[in-house]
């Protein structure tokens, strides 16, 4: 898997400079591009704004903001890859209380990026440990393939970046991929 090198100062809303996948490559190579596709996407989405812009919600009642959505993905990398495939026992970044890793009204955006970027990190050196797309990990009595949790995570990032494109335009009109 490419390892996440970000610099945030080089993140930019500019679609052009992001890598896609390989168009020609196994399914280990395809499954893992495309997540780190998806993961770049939502580093784009919140590219160049302020903390107050990151914490804006979509519309009310919604609770939903781009630093919400990073908060929320660094806590769902930290669930499938740590906890079900690597069979950790770790803990949730940010309280499961009303609003969790989405009450973002003090929170540091420089915290939940470092984060986010630290498990993405701990996620791809569990999927390189691994030794196929067959290793499986557990929640409860269910079984998991790394090829599912690969499937499954570039779903969760492809919706949320849906998201994040709306949240995006209505804040500073921005649009794009």
């Amino acid at each position: 898997m490419p390892s996440i090198d970000w610099d945030w100062d080089d993140v930019t809303m500019d679609a052009r400079k992001r890598p896609e996948p390989l168009r020609v490559a196994d399914e280990r190579t395809t499954l893992t591009g495309f997540l780190q596709y998806q993961r770049e996407t939502l580093a784009m989405k919140c590219a160049g704004l302020t903390a107050e812009r990151l914490r804006e919600r979509a519309v009310r009642p919604s609770g939903v903001s781009l630093l919400g959505l990073v908060r929320h993905m660094a806590d769902v990398e930290r669930t499938w890859f740590r906890n079900v495939l690597h069979g950790e026992h770790t803990t949730p970044h940010w309280p499961r209380s009303e609003g969790g890793a989405f009450d973002v009204d003090t929170a540091d955006p420089a915290e939940a990026f470092e984060i986010w970027h630290e498990e993405c990190a701990r996620s791809n050196a569990i999927v390189d440990a691994a030794a196929s797309l067959d290793a499986t990990g557990h929640f409860g009595r269910d079984v998991f393939s790394l090829r599912y949790i690969l499937t499954h995570m570039i779903e969760e990032y492809a919706r949320h970046n849906g998201h994040a494109d709306l949240l995006r335009e209505r804040i500073d009109g921005a649009t794009g991929e």
